[in-house]
C-alpha cells in the first residue's frame, strides 16, 4: 500500500528532492555516526543501530532542513535574512546556516525555552525575539518580524524544503546498516518524520517507520486516530522538542505512510536518556531519547504487529541537554 500512496499522492517532498538536498547540504553537515550496544540489544530483544544526529552540527539533526532551506535561496531572497519561531534546536540551526551563509538571522524563541537551547541560538549569532509560549504567539511574532524585516521564513518543519532537508537522515543511515527493517523517529511538528519516511519507503516500501510521541504532547497519535489533524489546549513534557503540532504538508505523510505512533510517559524518556547516558555513552536530550524509550514500551515490546521489527533504527535526534532540568528529572 506504501509503494502505492508514493506513486500515486502528492507529498510536499519525494527522492529526488531528498538526494537534491542532500547534495546541497553536504558541506555545512556531518554524516553522523551510527552507533550499537549488545547490552541494549539485550534489554529490548532486537537488533538496535542509534543514528547520533547528537553530534550533528548544532547538537541536533534540524541543521539539515535549515542550511537546504537557506542554501537553496537566491541571493537577492537571502539578503534580508531569514526569520523563524523555534523552541531551540530549530533555532539554532538557522542561526548557524544562516552564519554561514552571511546573512542575518531572526529568531523568535518562546519564554519557556531551555537556556541551553538560547544560549546555542546567542553564539551563532542569532538575534533573538522573545515571544510568549503559546505556539500562536510565537507564529505572529515571526510574522510581525519578517513584515518588518523583509526577512524569508523559514518554517520548522512545514516547508517541503525542511522536510527534504531532515529525509537525508533516511539516505545516509540506510547506506550504514542496509537491512534495516524498521526506523523509529520522534514525532512533533513532523518535518523530520516526514522525510525521513518519503526517503526510507522510497528506498525499501516495505520497512516499517513508527513514531514516538510523549503522552503529554500526544497530538499526532490523536490525529492518526481521528483522521484529521487535532491540536492541544496545551502540552506538558520533559521532551520541549516534540509540542508542536503538524502541519498541512507533514500531516498527509503521517496520515499515509506512517505505520504506527507509540506514546510513553516522561518517566520512560527519563529513564531511556538514562541508559543512552551509562550504556551508550552519549548524550541525548529527552526528545532524542523518545525513540528508545518507545521501543523498550510494553505497547512495541507485546505488539504482535511488530515481532518482525528485529533491525531498528532509531533516530537520536538532538543532544542539547538543558542539566538543571536533567539532574531534578533524575532524582524524582
Amino acid at each position: 500500500m506504501e509503494k502505492d500512496y508514493l506513486q500515486t499522492q502528492s507529498y510536499a517532498a519525494d527522492i529526488s528532492f531528498i538526494k537534491e538536498a542532500q547534495l546541497r547540504i553536504g558541506p555545512y553537515i556531518h554524516k553522523t555516526p551510527v552507533l550499537s550496544s549488545k547490552s541494549l540489544d539485550s534489554i529490548s530483544g532486537r537488533q538496535l543501530f542509534f543514528k547520533c544526529e547528537c553530534f550533528q552540527k548544532g547538537g541536533a539533526f534540524k541543521i539539515r532542513g535549515a542550511s537546504n532551506a537557506i542554501f537553496s535561496l537566491k541571493d537577492d531572497q537571502a539578503a534580508k535574512g531569514v526569520v523563524t519561531h523555534s523552541s531551540g534546536n530549530h533555532a539554532a540551526a538557522v542561526s548557524l546556516a544562516a552564519k554561514l551563509r552571511g546573512i542575518p538571522a531572526y529568531i523568535v524563541i518562546p519564554e519557556n525555552a531551555p537556556k541551553c537551547k538560547v544560549e546555542n541560538v546567542k553564539r551563532y549569532g542569532g538575534q533573538v525575539i522573545w515571544s510568549e509560549a503559546t505556539f500562536q504567539s510565537r507564529e505572529s511574532t515571526a510574522r510581525k518580524v519578517q513584515q518588518e524585516t523583509g526577512a524569508v521564513l523559514i518554517h520548522p518543519f512545514n516547508d517541503k524544503r525542511i522536510i527534504s532537508g531532515q529525509g537525508t537522515i533516511s539516505l545516509e543511515m540506510l547506506e550504514q546498516v542496509r537491512d534495516i527493517d524498521t526506523i523509529i523517529v520522534p514525532i512533533s511538528g513532523g518535518g523530520l518524520i516526514s522525510g525521513v519516511t518519503l526517503a526510507a519507503k522510497a528506498i525499501n516500501p516495505s520497512i516499517c517507520i513508527l513514531a514516538a510521541e510523549p503522552k503529554g504532547a500526544d497530538d499526532a497519535a490523536r490525529s492518526k486516530v481521528a483522521g484529521k489533524i487535532v491540536t492541544l489546549p496545551e502540552t506538558n513534557t520533559i521532551a520541549d522538542g516534540l509540542r508542536a503540532f503538524l502541519g498541512d504538508l507533514t500531516w498527509p505523510v503521517v496520515r499515509d505512510l506512517v505505520d504506527d505512533i507509540i506514546t510513553v510517559d516522561d518517566e520512560k524518556i527519563v529513564e531511556a536518556m538514562r541508559m543512552c547516558y551509562e550504556i551508550l555513552k552519549v548524550a541525548v536530550e529527552p526528545s532524542g531519547a523518545i525513540g528508545l524509550a518507545a521501543v523498550l514500551s510494553d505497547k512495541f515490546q507485546q505488539n504482535p504487529a511488530w515481532k518482525n521489527s528485529n533491525k531498528i533504527g532509531i533516530i537520536l535526534s538532538g543532544g542539547n541537554v538543558d542539566l538543571g532540568v536533567l539532574w531534578k528529572s533524575f532524582g524524582k
